[in-house]
């Protein structure tokens, strides 16, 4: 079996269409007829309270990802669709638990806060809204100011998600083979 594999790293704040847009590019790769695995990494974590050994829980999502991962490569996958808000700042976790030669190309989702606030505002209904807003906003500042130059920035204001999705795949090459 073929050792080298890519993930496609999709980061970006609270309320900028992540997984929306995630789910969109794995839906249009199935329909091109390229062969990919999709795995929304909020799900990796989801352990309360965290280890107290591993209070930002990044062991525990290695450990998942790395089986799920090998499952999927059992099966001959050798393209990883992967979403997190911090997605592009873990390539080196990422990668690592994949095992093997993993090239990873990174896309930070961006977003204004009008537009951010308004997604927000659709899914959050309880107590938790303005909490949550003031999170997205510092997730934002925080994610332009360490994701690498090597991250692609595509902006979801003002389009759709076909649209950001289709922009999103135009940065993977993997419909050009």
């Amino acid at each position: 079996m073929n050792d080298e594999c890519e993930v496609l790293l999709i980061g970006g704040r609270s309320g900028v269409g992540k997984s929306t847009v995630s789910w969109e590019v794995s839906s249009r790769l199935r329909d091109l007829g390229v062969a990919h695995s999709f795995l929304e990494g909020d799900f990796l974590d989801q352990v309360h309270p965290a280890p107290e050994d591993d209070p930002a829980r990044t062991r525990i999502t290695a450990r998942n990802l790395a089986a799920v991962w090998g499952n999927y490569r059992e099966l001959g996958q050798t393209r990883l669709v992967y979403c997190n808000t911090v997605a592009v700042l873990e390539p080196d976790m990422i990668t690592k638990a994949m095992g093997g030669t993993v090239t990873p190309v990174g896309v930070l989702l961006t977003a204004g806060d009008a537009a951010a606030e308004e997604r927000l505002r659709t899914r959050e209904v309880g107590s938790y809204l303005e909490p949550h807003l003031e999170r997205s906003a510092g997730q934002a500042r925080y994610l332009d100011a360490h994701a690498p130059d090597w991250v692609h920035r595509v902006a979801t204001d003002g389009r759709t998600v076909a649209e950001t999705a289709e922009a999103v795949i135009a940065l993977t090459g993997w419909t050009a083979r």
